[in-house]
């Protein structure tokens, strides 16, 4: 069982460094809340050993991943608080090692892989990293109806992930030296790379940048269609959760689709009005599809230029 100890050092780090969706895990149940602190720690320790690896050679990242992994599903003893308790969630909901292994493969490959040729090569890469986490989440909410979930839960991963991609162009590149819009997709748009390198903002990127958001609101379209599936006390949390991070596309596109030299964010006013116009929704109609057409910035079916608000709307969006 998770100590007081282990439960208190993995929330902190949640919330510190995953603000965004710590909104939403705040409104899950506790038998949910509480495992999510500790899988979203977990996910941040290994993270930093490829995003902040320090004097770490790459052969050393490699080994201290293999390492976390190990002590993640209980092959080896830790002292870490946070693998500790990560070990003992897994066995408690029965995650498979699989899940747990795609996960640090993952991450492995961010030591070495810098840029992605194609989308296939960065939805695979995807799949160990935001999808495993989709998973992992799914388990421990104990659906009723894994074979419908878990896709959907693989493309709402997906979808976070890619928005978070294309938010921070620019930040990737300057603090990562990583590029993940497709070199595929660049060369569609006759988008240089190079300019991306020199933060350089072009209108072929802001084209590569708008057509990779499409493709993220597909896999929203299709990930949020897949809540339904869910235990009903998990349901406004995760739709809640995907509010949030659409919300990013709303920001991309204010900001003409730059960001190559500046990373939009959204403050905490916005988190707050969109929790509560969520919630607002949700009260009058449970069904996660409609409220996400109603609350978000995602079109409902490709290229739609209907607004998703009205001007009487009763709660604020900031």
């Amino acid at each position: 069982m998770v100590d007081s100890t282990q439960l208190a050092e993995s929330k902190s780090i949640h919330r510190e460094t995953g603000k965004t969706f710590y909104y939403a895990t705040r409104l899950l149940p506790e038998r949910v809340r509480h495992p999510t602190y500790v899988l979203y720690a977990f996910f941040r320790v290994a993270d930093e050993v490829v995003d902040d690896p320090g004097e770490l050679s790459p052969k050393e990242q490699h080994a201290r991943l293999l390492e976390i992994r190990d002590a993640a599903l209980g092959r080896e003893p830790t002292d870490d608080p946070v693998l500790a308790a990560f070990s003992e969630v897994r066995r408690e909901h029965g995650i498979p090692d699989r899940e747990v292994e795609r996960f640090i493969d993952a991450m492995r490959t961010d030591v070495e892989t810098s840029r992605y040729g194609t989308y296939e090569e960065l939805e695979s890469y995807m799949r160990g990293s935001a999808a495993a986490v989709g998973v992992m989440m799914t388990i421990i909410m104990k659906t009723d109806e894994d074979d419908s979930a878990l896709p959907k839960a693989c493309r709402l991963g997906e979808a976070f992930q890619l928005s978070n991609f294309l938010r921070d162009v620019g930040e990737d590149i300057a603090d990562r030296d990583r590029i993940y819009v497709p070199e595929s997709t660049l060369d569609a748009c006759d988008a240089d790379p190079a300019d991306i390198e020199r933060r350089r903002f072009t209108d072929e990127l802001a084209a590569a940048i708008e057509r990779e958001m499409k493709r993220a609101e597909r896999l929203y379209r299709e990930g949020v269609s897949g809540i339904k599936y869910l235990p009903m006390d998990c349901q406004l949390p995760v739709l809640t959760a995907a509010v949030l991070y659409a919300d990013h596309h709303r920001l991309i596109r204010e900001c003409g689709y730059d960001t190559v030299t500046q990373t939009p964010s959204l403050g905490t006013v916005r988190k707050l009005a969109l929790v509560a116009k969520t919630r607002w929704y949700w009260a009058w109609n449970k069904d996660p599809e409609a409220v996400f057409a109603r609350v978000s910035d995602i079109p409902m079916v490709e290229d739609d230029p209907t607004p998703k608000t009205r001007p009487d709307d009763s709660v604020p969006v900031g």
